[in-house]
């Protein structure tokens, strides 16, 4: 294909930590679009375990099986994000009604601002439910979700758990 042809995607998430369902949209999204951008952002209502940049690394190490997959912080608007870059489409996953309902409701919004379209790909049987709030949640209170993310990202959970009780 040649570059004007290439359908490129953009997949955001905080990622705080990284899990197995992230990955699972993020590898099915690999699967149907030439390239696929890992945006890592900053949602300001939220308590972060891991800093901007363990997050980028861990996705980054989490993916680099994938070749059409790469990782970038995301600043500002994710629409302005997306085009700034030449993605055509968001790839977004779902685990509950209530994700579809605040993911068209971004949809519209997005597609008023900039020709981006939006592409919502349900949770995987296995991982569907899980999120990166419970894993930490979990973490904190000292239960094992090894379970449910990487084995480099469950050992940075346990680092940090444990210098955080230091």
């Amino acid at each position: 294909m040649s570059g004007k042809d290439t359908v490129r995607a953009v997949c955001p998430g905080s990622f705080d930590p990284i899990t197995y369902g992230h990955i699972d949209i993020i590898s099915r999204a690999a699967a149907l679009f030439d390239e696929v951008i890992v945006a890592v952002g900053q949602n300001t209502t939220k308590n972060y375990m891991f800093t901007m940049e363990e997050r980028l690394a861990q996705v980054a190490e989490s993916v680099a099986h994938l070749p059409n997959v790469r990782v970038a912080e995301l600043q500002g608007l994710l629409v302005e994000f997306a085009t700034g870059l030449g993605a055509q489409v968001i790839v977004k996953g779902l685990r509950f009604s209530t994700d579809f309902d605040y993911e068209l409701q971004q949809h519209h919004m997005n597609s008023s601002l900039a020709p981006v379209d939006t592409v919502l790909l349900p949770g995987g049987r296995k991982w569907g439910t899980i999120s990166s709030t419970m894993m930490r949640e979990c973490a904190w209170n000292g239960a094992d979700v090894s379970e449910f993310v990487t084995p480099a990202v469950n050992a940075a959970i346990l680092a940090k758990v444990a210098a955080t009780r230091a």
